[in-house]
C-alpha cells in the first residue's frame, strides 16, 4: 500500500547484488539520460528524481507519495519486458535509509573500492543533469547539497583513501600482481573517459613506459594521449599493436565487444608465449569472456575489482565504521528535517513504511547469495544476456 506522505526513495541495482552481466543492461549512456530522465519525471505519481548510472550501479533517487507505484513504473521504464526478470537484482531504500544509502554512497563508503573519488564527482553530475532537466525538487536539492556536505566532511576527517582509490588504481594493483614490476612495460588504453584516465596516470605512476591511446574519438585520445605522455592510435588501427603490449585496459560506452576472442587469438600466435593482461573496465563489457580461454591471456572485468577490495575492506573495517558513526550521527541531527518529518515520529514512521516498495535487501549476506545464484547460471545466459541488452526499445529509444 502506498503512503499519504512524500517518501524520499532509492531504488537500484549494483555490483553487490548483481554481477556485470545483470547491471551492463542497466547502463545509461550519457546521451540518453535526458530523455530517460524525463520518462521518469513523466510516471503519474513522481515529484522528482535523479539518475545515477556508473559501472558499478544504476540508481534512481526519487520523491513520491505513491513509492510503491511509482518504483514498479521505474522498474517497467528501465527494464522492459524483462522487469519480473530482473525484479530481485534491485534494492529499495526509503527515506531514512535512502538517505543513508546515498550519504554512504556520495563517501565512498558504498563503493567497490572503498573511498574512491570518482563516485563524488559522479553524484555530483547526476544532480546537475537532473536539475538541468528540471527533475530535482527542492526538497532533493536539499537533500543532495546536505549529503554533499556530509560526503566532503567524511573525507576531510577520516582516512578512507589508504591503498587504491579508484577502479583504475585497483586495476593496476591487478596488474601488478599478474606481471610483477610494471617498471618498462608498454600499454594499449581503448576508451578516453575518466577511469581510462585514471587508469593510465596510474600505470604511468607505476613506471609504464609506453603508454598507447585509441578512442572513437579521435582529438578525446589526444587529449589523454598528451596528459600521460603518450601516443595516439587511430580506433581502427589499434589490433596490430597487441602483438608487441603487455597490458591492455578497455573502457568505452560501447554496448557490444570491442575486443573479440578471434582477435586476441591471432595476436598470441605471433607472441612466442609472452603473456598479455587484459582488464575491462566496461559496463557493458567490452571483452569476450571467451577470451579468458587462451593460452598466455590474463582477463579480469570489473567484478575481479570487487573480489580483490573485498580482503581490503576486512583489513579497513575500523576506520569505514569511524565514517559510517560520522553519517549516522548526521542522519539523526539532519535526517527528519530533510525529511520533513517530526523527530518524535521519524523513526516509527520509517518502521512503517517498509514494506512500501518493492522487496529491499538490507543484508550483504542476502545480496551475496543472489549474486551467487546469478553466476551460477551465467555462464549459459551471457549471450541471451547480451541480446537482450540491444532490445530495450524500451530504455534506449
Amino acid at each position: 500500500m502506498d503512503s499519504g506522505e512524500q517518501i524520499f526513495c532509492c531504488l537500484g541495482i549494483n555490483y553487490r547484488t548483481s554481477p556485470v552481466a545483470a547491471r551492463e543492461q542497466f547502463v545509461v549512456p550519457q546521451r540518453f539520460l535526458t530523455d530517460v530522465l524525463g520518462r521518469l519525471s513523466r510516471i503519474p505519481g513522481m515529484d522528482g528524481c535523479v539518475l545515477l548510472s556508473t559501472c558499478n550501479r544504476t540508481e534512481i533517487y526519487f520523491e513520491s507519495r505513491q513509492p510503491k507505484t511509482v518504483a514498479d513504473n521505474i522498474l517497467s521504464i528501465i527494464a522492459g519486458d524483462s522487469a519480473e526478470i530482473y525484479r530481485n537484482n534491485f534494492y529499495t531504500h526509503a527515506d531514512e535509509d535512502a538517505l543513508l544509502h546515498l550519504a554512504l554512497v556520495a563517501s565512498g563508503l558504498d563503493s567497490m573500492v572503498i573511498g574512491e573519488t570518482e563516485i563524488f564527482g559522479q553524484i555530483k553530475d547526476a544532480y546537475r543533469a537532473a536539475r538541468a532537466c528540471n527533475t530535482a525538487s527542492s526538497s532533493l536539492h536539499r537533500i543532495f547539497q546536505r549529503s554533499f556536505s556530509i560526503a566532503k566532511k567524511v573525507r576531510s576527517n577520516i582516512p578512507l583513501t589508504i591503498g587504491p582509490t579508484s577502479v583504475g588504481a585497483a586495476a593496476v594493483y591487478l596488474a601488478q600482481q599478474v606481471l610483477g614490476d610494471l617498471s618498462g612495460s608498454s600499454v594499449l588504453v581503448v576508451g578516453a573517459g575518466e577511469v581510462a584516465r585514471s587508469t593510465a596516470q596510474s600505470l604511468v605512476s607505476r613506471g609504464a613506459k609506453s603508454i598507447f591511446v585509441a578512442n572513437r574519438s579521435y582529438d578525446r585520445a589526444v587529449d589523454l594521449a598528451e596528459r600521460v605522455g603518450g601516443s595516439v592510435i587511430r580506433f581502427s588501427e589499434w589490433i596490430p599493436y597487441l602483438e608487441n603490449i603487455d597490458i591492455v585496459i578497455v573502457s568505452t560506452a560501447a554496448p557490444v565487444y570491442v575486443v573479440s576472442a578471434p582477435v586476441i587469438r591471432q595476436a598470441c600466435s605471433v607472441r612466442r608465449g609472452k603473456k598479455l593482461f587484459l582488464i575491462d573496465l566496461s559496463v557493458p563489457r567490452n571483452i569476450d569472456p571467451a577470451v579468458s580461454a587462451i593460452d598466455g591471456v590474463v582477463l579480469y572485468d570489473i567484478d575481479a575489482m570487487h573480489n580483490m577490495t573485498e580482503t581490503a575492506l576486512q583489513n579497513r573495517r575500523n576506520v569505514v565504521q569511524q565514517a559510517e558513526t560520522l553519517i549516522t550521527a548526521w542522519i539523526a541531527e539532519e535526517g527528519p528535517k530533510l525529511l520533513r518529518r517530526h523527530a518524535t515520529d521519524f523513526c516509527s514512521q520509517n518502521s512503517e513504511r517498509k514494506g512500501l516498495l518493492v522487496p529491499s535487501w538490507n543484508q550483504k549476506i542476502r545480496a551475496e547469495q543472489k549474486k551467487a545464484q546469478f553466476l551460477s547460471t551465467e555462464a549459459n545466459r551471457t549471450e541471451s544476456i547480451r541480446q537482450l541488452y540491444h532490445q530495450q526499445a524500451t530504455f534506449f529509444p
